[in-house]
């Protein structure tokens, strides 16, 4: 069964990855995603105005990543949905770090990349809907 177009929501602001190796929380509530692995623990958190939280190792320097979460909510027994998003970007040499969530699938992209993913998803017939970050107004 080939999963239908998806349907991506941009989300208004940038983010950062952050890696804490002693897989601490960071202290502030800044964060929007965390996983625990082996290896310390990974934060998906807003873009600060602020430098990495104590502990930390930010991605590199001015690093942003812009997010596209999945705005059709699926069951988790159905299968592709995810595959059907990042394999184009995957094609296209695109850079992703992903989070699933129960409802849907949340990619990041690097801001730098965001017009050649934004053309390669449209291009795979998936739907972008929501302002870019900083603007105001829908790009659909």
């Amino acid at each position: 069964m080939t999963p239908p177009p998806r349907r991506l929501l941009t989300l208004p602001r940038l983010f950062v990855i952050d890696h804490f190796p002693d897989r601490s929380l960071p202290p502030e509530d800044s964060w929007y995603a965390a996983v625990r692995a082996p290896e310390g623990l990974t934060v998906i958190r807003e873009a600060p105005t602020r430098a990495t939280p104590e502990g930390g190792e930010a991605t590199a320097e001015g690093e942003h990543w812009i997010g596209l979460y999945g705005d059709d909510p699926h069951d988790l027994d159905l299968p592709g949905m995810l595959a059907a998003a990042v394999a184009p970007l995957g094609s296209a040499e695109v850079p992703v770090f992903v989070v699933s969530t129960f409802h849907s699938d949340l990619v990041l992209v690097p801001r730098e990349r965001f017009a050649d993913a934004a053309a390669v998803l449209r291009a795979a017939g998936h739907t972008l809907v929501g302002p870019e970050p900083g603007l105001s107004s829908p790009r659909d």
